[in-house]
């Protein structure tokens, strides 16, 4: 029996539900698209995260610890490329007579968890937390990624749906344009934060 499960899973589901980058992104694919069109970025995110945290079992967190720099590298790229979606995001409501597809692609989130300051470090501090070195090493690492890979699903998914769910009670143009502003707005201030806190 693993002693760790209930804390790893309260852990886990406060690191995936909370405001960050893929969630704010996810909204406003959900908002802008649908579910069936960001079906691609539901799926980037989950399995992305999942095999992060899978590398992550596999010593990234060794890594990390013996070469912070890598830190700082990830921070940066990950940084640049929020600032790059918010402006695809912010100007996506002005192109007009155009079919407007979702500008976020599974590829796209897919290498962005490997970027992702708050989910690399999420993935980093559950392997340092919830696994114990030893002969259950595996056992533990198995269960870390099962709760994570869920966790990912279902929240990614429900801000999805959570942008869906908004944009049934509108459809006037300019809330929506002002809507695609607040998220670019808020990877920006994830990227504020992100340089506060790490």
């Amino acid at each position: 029996m693993y002693s760790q499960l209930i804390p790893l899973i309260f852990f886990s589901v406060a690191a995936a539900f909370t405001p960050g980058p893929n969630n704010i992104i996810g909204s406003y694919s959900g908002f802008n698209f649908g579910i069936k069109k960001s079906l691609p970025l539901i799926l980037g995110v989950t399995f992305g995260y999942t095999i992060l945290i899978t590398l992550a079992a596999g010593g990234l967190n060794i890594i990390f610890s013996a070469y912070p720099i890598f830190k700082t590298i990830i921070k940066i790229i990950g940084s640049i490329f929020l600032i790059y979606l918010a402006y695809k995001i912010s100007f996506q409501s002005n192109i007009k007579e155009k079919i407007i597809k979702n500008p976020v692609k599974f590829i796209d989130t897919f290498i962005f968890q490997f970027i992702n300051p708050k989910g690399v470090f999420a993935a980093i501090t559950s392997i340092s937390l919830f696994v114990e070195l030893g002969e259950n090493y595996f056992y533990h690492s198995a269960i870390v990624i099962a709760v994570s890979f869920v966790c990912a699903v279902a929240s990614i998914t429900s801000w999805c749906l959570l942008g869906k769910f908004l944009r049934r009670f509108v459809q006037n143009k300019k809330f929506i344009q002002k809507f695609n502003y607040s998220m670019s707005i808020s990877l920006i201030v994830c990227v504020m934060l992100i340089y506060l806190k790490i």
